[in-house]
């Protein structure tokens, strides 16, 4: 089967990799510019830039360089939007990680995560002109362990992806789209303010936050901290990483340390 890859960020390089390995041909993979990172703001490819480049794939970074006829477009996590010269190319499908039509839009992973949800899907659908509104082709439930981040369920997603992707290209006639039935709810971008830990909030809250985005930011007897890690024991909050600002990262013991038996006051 002929194909255009669309995707950006590590977690779809797997997929894009079974796919490979599964004997396709790729026309070309599509995905975002490079960005500046780190302190120097050197401009960087994604990693699914640099996955096509290593095997020898040709590369856009502008989706208005589009001029194919694939025999089906794959798209995820690309991170922009499709215009009718792409979907009328032809057959366009995306993974979706969450249980459609629950949360649809940018950060499904990281909104379960911070719900506290026990339980999501993968749905492999169709893309339409709507936000993630298409019929879905195939879906694999996982669960959602009390401590899994948004690393770990990206890497779930990620494995489920592969096979289900492998699976539906080898023989798309055997899975026909069915239309998602219920009332949608859609998930938005987190930013930096979603990060400030709230101390009025409950244990297991603080604890879905920092594990859905990677830190909680507050202040610990003064200092300006992220905290990275947490569990929750016996319906309390253990931290078990921090960073204080402009420090490297330690683990909690070696900062209470640090604080020479002073009395350990959070978000103050």
């Amino acid at each position: 089967m002929k194909l255009v890859l669309m995707g950006t960020n590590s977690f779809v390089v797997p997929i894009f990799d079974a796919i490979k390995n599964a004997g396709h041909e790729i026309l070309a993979v599509f995905t975002r510019a490079p960005k500046p990172v780190g302190r120097k703001q050197v401009l960087t490819p994604s990693p699914v830039h640099m996955w096509a480049e290593q095997n020898g794939l040709v590369v856009h970074t502008n989706i208005g360089e589009y001029n194919y006829s694939p025999d089906m477009i794959v798209v995820i996590s690309y991170g922009v939007i499709l215009r009718d010269n792409v979907l009328s190319s032809g057959p366009c499908v995306n993974i979706h990680p969450s249980a459609l039509p629950q949360y649809r839009g940018p950060s499904p992973i990281r909104t379960a995560i911070f719900n506290g949800d026990e339980k999501s899907a993968v749905c492999l659908m169709d893309v339409t002109a709507e936000l993630d509104a298409g019929g879905v082709h195939m879906r694999r439930e996982f669960d959602i362990a009390p401590n899994d981040t948004n690393d770990d369920i990206e890497a779930k997603v990620s494995k489920l992806a592969s096979k289900m992707m492998v699976e539906y290209l080898d023989n798309p006639e055997k899975y026909p789209a069915v239309p998602q039935v219920g009332e949608p709810t859609f998930t938005r971008k987190f930013t930096g303010a979603d990060e400030m830990i709230d101390w009025s909030k409950s244990p297991i809250q603080i604890h879905n936050q920092i594990r859905a985005l990677g830190c909680g930011r507050t202040k610990v007897n003064g200092v300006d901290v992220k905290i990275l890690e947490t569990k929750i024991e016996n319906g309390e909050l253990k931290v078990i990483r921090i960073q204080p600002a402009g420090k490297k990262p330690m683990d909690w013991k070696s900062f209470v340390n640090g604080l020479r038996g002073a009395e350990i006051k959070y978000g103050e």
